[in-house]
């Protein structure tokens, strides 16, 4: 079938003295004092035989529920749900938002004006963005895959797990020469640590590198399995540099000569998915819930946003507002080569662990990419090795402490869940599994 590729890319760089994301501050909001290098939305539409394919990658620290629903939303009648990707980069220095992390257990904001409005923004201008690449100009294209690597990626939870995959899909006009290149790594962009100025980390560097490399073409980039997975340190503007630059180098040099061809019809696949968490409701538990959130704001040597955390809950356990589950977006695309090309993503800070098990059942990273901060971010997902009782000694992707491992702890805590995620055979990494492959299959 004929494929073809329409690109668009607008900036989304706020203005200097917003509040900044990132995992929990002490007092108050982190606020940028400039701009180290601009944040960008781009789309890029995979057109097979006249129908949209269109993936959004934001310069952001996660895709919220409102974002994902307000942009699908306003879209409806123009993309189906399953041919609209939307996607963050997870810059730790970009804009504080609405949702997604608590803004008051992560920032202590208590006044949410300034981040509700840059929220509608942000909304407003993806969803124009979309608009604008379905709008856009056409080029005829082949699209063809390789895998790269990299290896400075490490796995911070202590698993043997390293993500070393980079899978590169080029789209290439009549002439040969890249018009769109999408390219994976599973690792987190906190390479440059915590700074006061907007900055993609090595994402945005590496794709800088790759439009350098190949003027007129856009890059795009995916976030791959990076929940449990770092760059190595020490964090600074020049780690990112470094290491933005020698992804960019290898992603350039993979789509330099075409890899095997993939080509339409595109089978897509949407669904939004309930992973349990871990909590039992009967009056008696929660009474003795309540009583640990309160014991957790006034207990010494824990971080601020868990006594911030501790105040929320209390207040939706009195209220009944508290959640038993989370729902996750899990989203497949198919498309047609020798093997077949799937890309699998989900809604939430997907660990390695996962992308181990799918590449070892659909081919590898030759037949599968695999990430996550995709169509909303609610939090970790974390398998069941990083959860009692398997897992000891606390875990953040995991999402609790051993202080009172049977409530919210470490990452569940800035997420604002009442409950890390459920183990076992009735739990989070069985239904999340049991979802993916029946896209898969």
């Amino acid at each position: 079938m004929p494929l073809a590729v329409s690109t668009a890319r607008v900036e989304i760089t706020p203005q200097p003295g917003q509040p900044m994301a990132g995992y929990g501050t002490w007092d108050g909001p982190r606020e940028a004092t400039g701009t180290a290098s601009p944040l960008w939305a781009r789309a890029v539409c995979l057109w097979d035989d006249g129908y949209p394919n269109v993936i959004v990658s934001v310069d952001i620290l996660g895709v919220g529920a409102q974002l994902n629903a307000g942009v699908r939303a306003a879209l409806g009648g123009e993309v189906p749900d399953t041919d609209l990707m939307l996607l963050a980069s997870h810059t730790h220095n970009g804009p504080a938002l609405p949702d997604g992390l608590h803004p008051y257990i992560s920032y202590n904001l208590t006044d949410t004006t300034v981040i509700d409005a840059y929220g509608v923004w942000q909304r407003d201008t993806v969803v124009q963005l979309v608009r604008d690449v379905l709008a856009g100009d056409r080029t005829p294209v082949t699209l063809d895959y390789r895998v790269a690597s990299q290896s400075w990626s490490r796995n911070r939870a202590g698993l043997s797990y390293r993500e070393t995959a980079v899978p590169v899909l080029t789209a290439r006009g009549t002439d040969g020469d890249p018009v769109a290149v999408l390219y994976s790594y599973g690792c987190h962009p906190v390479a440059a640590g915590q700074q006061d100025e907007w900055y993609a980390d090595y994402p945005g560097v590496a794709s800088a590198v790759i439009e350098d490399a190949y003027p007129g073409a856009k890059a795009l980039f995916i976030p791959g399995p990076a929940g449990d997975q770092n760059p190595p340190g020490p964090f600074s503007w020049s780690q990112a540099e470094t290491l933005g630059q020698q992804l960019g180098n290898a992603v350039t040099a993979a789509a330099a000569t075409p890899g095997r061809w993939i080509s339409g019809p595109f089978r897509n696949s949407y669904r939004e998915i309930t992973l349990p968490l871990d909590i039992t409701t009967t009056p008696s538990n929660m009474a003795a819930v309540r009583s640990l959130y309160v014991a957790r704001q006034t207990a010494p040597g824990l971080y601020p946003w868990y006594a911030r955390h501790g105040e929320v809950m209390v207040d939706q356990i009195d209220q009944g507002t508290y959640k038993t589950s989370i729902r996750v977006a899990s989203q497949v695309w198919k498309l047609s080569g020798s093997p077949t090309l799937q890309i699998a993503m989900v809604g939430g800070e997907l660990v390695s662990g996962y992308a181990v098990y799918f590449r070892n059942r659909y081919g590898g990273a030759n037949g599968l990419i695999i990430g996550g901060y995709a169509n909303g971010c609610t939090c970790y997902l974390p398998s069941n090795e990083l959860l009692p009782p398997i897992k000891t000694g606390g875990s953040y992707e995991g999402g609790w402490k051993t202080d009172h491992p049977g409530i919210a702890g470490e990452s569940m805590t800035v997420y604002g869940q009442i409950a890390h995620c459920k183990a076992g055979s009735a739990g989070t990494e069985a239904a999340l599994i049991s979802a993916l492959n029946t896209q898969l299959a």
